[in-house]
């Protein structure tokens, strides 16, 4: 795994298996980038379900302003720590449960411009995360969401004032989601 473009691109990050945990595939990944390249410069980001923080790097690499990262799993923590180190900016690292992080993110104004969602897929996490953050304002008015899912597992969410975008990349869906436009 490594980085693919900006300003650490080709930076080889390290890795870990667990069962609950797959990295972004390459190909799906310059996808997700592609889709949002001109949104992320000087945004602030956040990559809950951060696994190896291999989605929040890149954005750091690609000239995000900042980037929360965010895991429940003690080992992922460690490896997020490990893969940022020589990155230059600004970030958090932040051990938590997905929801308990966006109540307290909530309770302190925290707004962002991109939210990564890479859950678990066998979970209904990123749902509710959509919903909450969503219904909770944490997004800032020109924000996107890009949610990783696998494919086959159907995805009905729908909220008005939001369109959501559906890709299919092999047995990995990306769900992109922006406010309509007026």
């Amino acid at each position: 795994m490594r980085i693919i473009a900006g300003r650490y691109r080709g930076k080889k990050l390290k890795e870990f298996e667990l069962a609950t945990t797959k990295p972004t595939l390459d190909r799906v990944k310059e996808s997700i980038f592609s889709s949002i390249q001109f949104d992320i410069i000087d945004a602030r980001v956040l990559d809950l379900f951060a696994g190896t923080g291999a989605l929040g790097v890149e954005s750091l690499s690609r000239g995000a302003s900042s980037v929360d990262f965010v895991d429940a799993n003690a080992e992922a923590i460690k490896i997020i720590k490990q893969n940022l180190i020589g990155i230059d900016g600004k970030f958090s690292v932040t051990q938590s449960d997905y929801m308990n992080y966006l109540i307290d993110a909530k309770s302190s104004g925290k707004k962002y411009d991109i939210v990564l969602l890479d859950p678990p897929f066998a979970s209904d996490y990123g749902e509710k995360a959509i919903e909450y953050i969503l219904a909770n304002n944490l997004l800032s008015d020109s924000g996107i969401i890009i949610y990783e899912k696998a494919n086959d597992t159907p995805f009905e969410l729908s909220i008005e004032g939001y369109t959501f975008k559906h890709k299919k990349y092999g047995t990995v869906g990306v769900v992109k989601i922006t406010r309509c436009d007026d």
